[in-house]
């Protein structure tokens, strides 16, 4: 299993930028992916980003341009560089890790970071 803390968010105003980190420990050696995802009030949970052990990653259209997603050489940090953020952008953003030999799928989240983003 794998824990993770998210930290970073906060209030920006349109056009801002902020950076949300994400804390991982535990199984690390088994993590094969990391991603964020985010919940704005009354929407479904909704993917933003993930990163592979082998380097790709992949973005929501809505998000392409703007947020990059990254880690630290040891996998522990996962970070994600928001840039240019909109009032849409609006939401609690969860960091999450799919491991080998776990459940399948997205099975570890962070409990989220509150990102408000003023017009």
């Amino acid at each position: 299993q794998v824990q993770l803390v998210e930290s970073g968010g906060g209030l920006v105003q349109a056009g801002g930028s902020l950076r949300l980190s994400c804390a991982a420990s535990g199984r690390l050696f088994s993590v094969h992916a990391m991603g964020w995802f985010r919940q704005a009030r009354g929407e479904e949970r909704e993917f933003v980003a993930n990163i592979r052990k082998s380097g790709s990653t992949d973005y929501a259209d809505s998000v392409k341009g703007r947020f990059t997603i990254s880690t630290d050489n040891t996998w522990s940090t996962v970070f994600l560089q928001m840039n240019n953020l909109k009032p849409e952008d609006t939401a609690v953003y969860y960091c999450a890790a799919a491991t080998q030999g776990g459940a399948p799928g997205w099975a570890n989240w962070g409990q989220g970071t509150q990102v408000t983003v003023s017009s």
